[in-house]
C-alpha cells in the first residue's frame, strides 16, 4: 500500500463500518510491570490494591488502600513514573503485536488518553523553591514530550495528540483511533492511556467529593452492583495497544463505539439518563450489532451508588438477553484515565482465555453479576465508561477473526 492510502477503499471501509482490531497489548499496573501480571491477577482473582504508605499530611495514619505502580522502570525511558511506565507498556504493546504478526502500514498515529498527566514531576515543580529549572526538566514535564519519543524511537510520523475525558479517556482514545483508521488518516494507531495520580492531594479530593474510599480493603469498599458498596479505591495504570486494520494476530475487534455528554452537573449524572441510553444506542447502530447480540456488559461499575445504579438501568432495559455485568475496580482499582483500557483487557482475556474475569461477589447484588471467574458463552461485550461531569462512553467489542 502506498503512502497514500486509496480513496475508494477508505469510503467503502467507512461505509461497511469494518472493524478496528487490537494487535498487540501492553500494561503496567498494580499488578506490576508486564501484562503477564495482570492475566495472572485476573486468573487468581487477585486485587492489586494494598495499603500505602507515603500519605502522611493527607490521609489519617499515612496509609490508603491504592493499586500504585512501582517505581522500577528504566530510567533512559525518562526521570519519572510516569514516563517509564508509558514508555515501557508502549514497548511491550509493539512488540507483542509484530510476534502476532502485525506490520506497521505506511501511517502509524499515536493517541494517548490522560487526565492529570505527570503528576509525580508537576507536584515537585510547584512544591520546589527554585526560581528556575533546568530546560531538559521543564520539557519532561510537557506532556508532549513523551509521545514524541515514543515516535522518534519507533519512527512512526501519523497524527499524534491526546484526549480527555475524565474516567471515559480511555474509550476515547480508541473511538478516536477508529474515527482516524475509518477515514484514512491512519493505517495504524498506537493507543496510550496512563494515570498514575495516586498523590495523596488526588486522592483526598476524590474521597471528600464522596467517591473514593482511602481506609478500607478493595472487596469491603468497592462492590460494584453490591449492597454495602461505598465507592471505590484508587488505581494507577498504563495501558498501550496497537489497533490496526489488519486482523492479523487480533486479540479482539472493536466494532464500534460512541460518546455523549450530560451537560447537567461537575459531578453528578443528569437523573433522566437520556444521554447515557442514547451513547448506547449509538454504540449499538455504529457497529452494527443488535442488543439481543450483546452478551456481557463490562460495566464501568465504580461501586458508587449513582453510577452503579444508571448502569443496572441500561442493562435491565437495553440488554434484558445479556448473560451478565461485571466490573474489575475491585481487583485493578480506578485507574482514572486509564480505568477503560485497563478494563478491556478484561475483555481481551476473557476471549483468550474462554473465562470472563470478573471479581468474586461478596453480598447481594443484581440478580445477573458474575460472581467470580465466570466460563464465557459467545458474543461481543459492550464495554462502558462513565466519567465524573457527564462523560458517557460506550464501546462494542467482538471476538477475534476465528
Amino acid at each position: 500500500m502506498s503512502a497514500e492510502m486509496d480513496s475508494d477503499a477508505v469510503s467503502a471501509r467507512a461505509a461497511a463500518g469494518a472493524p478496528m482490531h487490537i494487535t498487540g497489548v501492553g500494561a503496567v499496573t498494580g499488578y506490576g510491570w508486564g501484562t503477564k501480571h495482570v492475566w495472572d491477577g485476573f486468573l487468581l482473582g487477585e486485587s492489586a490494591v494494598k495499603l500505602t504508605g507515603g500519605l502522611d499530611g493527607y490521609v489519617d495514619g499515612g496509609y490508603a488502600y491504592l493499586s500504585r505502580i512501582t517505581d522500577e522502570g528504566d530510567r533512559r525511558d525518562g526521570p519519572s513514573r510516569f514516563m517509564q511506565a508509558l514508555r515501557y507498556s508502549a514497548r511491550e504493546a509493539i512488540s507483542d503485536a509484530r510476534e502476532r504478526g502485525w506490520k506497521p502500514g505506511p501511517v502509524v498515529g499515536v493517541v494517548h488518553s490522560l487526565v492529570l498527566g505527570d503528576v509525580d514531576m508537576w507536584s515537585e515543580f510547584y512544591r520546589s523553591d527554585e526560581e528556575r529549572v533546568r530546560a531538559r526538566r521543564w520539557v519532561n514535564m510537557m506532556p508532549s514530550t513523551v509521545i514524541s519519543m515514543l515516535m522518534k524511537e519507533n519512527d512512526f510520523h501519523g497524527p499524534a495528540m491526546s484526549v480527555s475525558a475524565m474516567c471515559a479517556s480511555g474509550n476515547a482514545g480508541v473511538i478516536t483511533a477508529k474515527s482516524w483508521i475509518d477515514s484514512g488518516l491512519a493505517t495504524d494507531v498506537i493507543l496510550l492511556a496512563t494515570d498514575l495520580s495516586g498523590h495523596p492531594k488526588n486522592l483526598r479530593g476524590f474521597s471528600d467529593v464522596g467517591v473514593a474510599v482511602l481506609d478500607t480493603p478493595p472487596f469491603e469498599a468497592c462492590r460494584p452492583f453490591q449492597e454495602g458498596s461505598r465507592g471505590f479505591v484508587g488505581g494507577e495504570a498504563s495501558v498501550a495497544m496497537v489497533l490496526s486494520n489488519q486482523d492479523e494476530g487480533s486479540h479482539a475487534a472493536i466494532l464500534g463505539g460512541s460518546m455523549s455528554m450530560d451537560g447537567y452537573n461537575a459531578v453528578a449524572m443528569a437523573p433522566d439518563l437520556d444521554d447515557v441510553f442514547r451513547c448506547f444506542r449509538d454504540a449499538m447502530r455504529i457497529s452494527g450489532v443488535e442488543a439481543s447480540d450483546i452478551a456481557y456488559m463490562n460495566a464501568h461499575g465504580p461501586g458508587t451508588a449513582q453510577c452503579d445504579a444508571a448502569e443496572a438501568r441500561v442493562l435491565d432495559e437495553l440488554f434484558p438477553d445479556a448473560h451478565g455485568i461485571f466490573s474489575v475496580k475491585p481487583l485493578t482499582g480506578h485507574c482514572q484515565a486509564a480505568a477503560s483500557a485497563v478494563e478491556i483487557l478484561a475483555t481481551i482475556y476473557a476471549f483468550q482465555t474462554g473465562f470472563v474475569p470478573a471479581p468474586r461477589q461478596v453480598s447481594a447484588g443484581h440478580p445477573r453479576l458474575l460472581n467470580g471467574l465466570t466460563a464465557r458463552l459467545p458474543g461481543p461485550m459492550i464495554k462502558s465508561s462513565i466519567g465524573m461531569g457527564g462523560f458517557n462512553s460506550a464501546l462494542v467489542i467482538g471476538e477475534p477473526p476465528a
